[in-house]
Formats: C-alpha cells, structure tokens, sequence
C-alpha cells in the first residue's frame, strides 16, 4: 500500500495467496472490495466510489454434485488499473481486465474488457462512449 492512500470505513481487502497493490494517493470509497487470487494492482492516485469490486478471480461451478463454495476458483489473470482511474459506485471489474490511466467508468457498469487510457465507459457490460482530452 502506497503513501497516503485512504480507505473509508468497511474497505475488505482479500487474497490467500495472491498479491493486492495500492497505488500512493489512491482513495477506496465505502465498502469497497479487492480479492486477489493471483494479482490485483490499484495505480497510484485511483479513486474507487463506494461499493466497487476488483478481483481476478471467478467462483468455479462446473462441478454439479459438490456445493460452489467448496469448488475454488478460476482466474482469467491479474486485474490491473493504471494510475487515477476513477470508478463510480457499485463498479465491477472482472478477471484479467486492464483498465489504463485515467480511465472514468460510470456507476453500476462491469468492466469484462480492457480499457485503454482516457476512456470514458459506462454499462454493464461497460463499453467506451468517449476519450478524454490529454
């Protein structure tokens, strides 16, 4: 975790084996949830809105006798955002995405592809409506 980030109240950081990376200056709303299995990377100055999920991982399911929580996990990769992302509340970002810098994704979007630098993607999934002048 990198100098002066900030979490607010009920920030869940999880992983067993796998590495969480914070940025410096990044800034994890309320309620915000990274699980890493393999690898999650937050840039520096990131702000992420109340109730965002990052992971890179997915509950297995394939098995249709043994219960889904006994069955682990898959990962697509490791999910990655560039320096000051923003994402808005509720975002989900899934397994092996990219997201680049300065990226703003809008509330309530899953972001399932990776997005390139000064995007502006919004839905679920999330898909790009406009750049960001830089």
């Amino acid at each position: 975790i990198g100098p002066q980030a900030y979490f607010e109240p009920g920030v869940w950081l999880t992983s067993d084996t796998g590495r969480i990376t914070i940025g410096g200056g990044a800034l994890l709303n309320l309620d915000v949830m990274i699980a890493a299995v393999e690898r999650v990377e937050i840039g520096e100055h990131c702000m992420l809105a109340n109730g965002c999920l990052i992971t890179d991982a997915d509950h297995r399911f394939d098995d249709p006798v043994r219960p889904v929580p006994w069955q682990g996990f898959t990962s697509k990769g490791p999910t990655v955002l560039g320096d000051n992302v923003w994402l808005g509340a509720n975002v989900v970002v899934t397994s092996g995405v990219s997201i680049g810098r300065r990226c703003v994704v809008g509330a309530n979007s899953v972001v399932t592809t990776d997005l390139p630098d000064y995007t502006v993607a919004v839905g679920a999934p999330a898909k790009p409506i406009s750049a960001i002048a830089h």
